[in-house]
């Protein structure tokens, strides 16, 4: 069981776009008690259009300032399951505040597992730094440029192979693990 004072603490999952952040956040989030908060979803509410179209309209820097805003508008809020897109700790503010006041959790998996996986998603809205010849090879490049950024994470999950159940599962379970060995 988790206590009291580990519970007044969000869970934030990073990782780049297919590693499971929105599909597994929401199961962890029940598992935990806990709300979910997709930031990427947040953004598209309070821009009141998809992403592709931020992106259109504004640029990645327009779509980054309001990623920010909405980091911190669910860092401010009540303990959650927080989905962060997978560029949100390029911004080093939000970075900051995430690794303060979170317990953060890397899901990782291989570039051809995420491409994988994106193309079988039933996402219909274009993801725009996917945007390539070989999305693969696009993956593979922001891995090599975040990866220093998502290794400072507290946990690390590989979700390759996995069900987003048992990673589910086995996230609670190293979750509790970690928060007893700080005991």
């Amino acid at each position: 069981m988790i206590r009291r004072t580990e519970q007044s603490r969000h869970i934030a999952l990073v990782g780049l776009s297919g590693s499971g952040k929105s599909t597994v956040g929401p199961l962890l989030a029940t598992l935990l008690g806990l709300p979910f908060v997709d930031t990427d979803r947040e953004v598209e509410r309070a821009a009141g259009m998809a992403i592709h179209r931020i992106f259109a309209a504004r640029g990645e820097t327009g779509f980054r300032a309001l990623e920010a805003a909405q980091v911190r508008r669910a860092l401010d809020a009540s303990p959650s399951v927080i989905s962060l897109g997978g560029g949100a700790v390029l911004d080093p503010k939000s970075r900051c505040m995430v690794w303060e006041r979170a317990l953060v959790i890397w899901l990782q998996a291989d570039p051809g597992t995420l491409a994988r996986r994106l193309y079988e998603s039933p996402h219909d809205e274009p993801r725009p730094l996917l945007d390539a010849p070989d999305p693969t090879a696009r993956l593979a490049e922001l891995l090599a440029a975040r990866q220093p950024l998502y290794a400072a994470a507290h946990l690390v999950a590989d979700t390759t192979g996995r069900s987003p159940n048992d990673v589910a599962a086995a996230l609670l379970n190293a979750i509790q693990q970690h928060w007893a060995t700080r005991r």
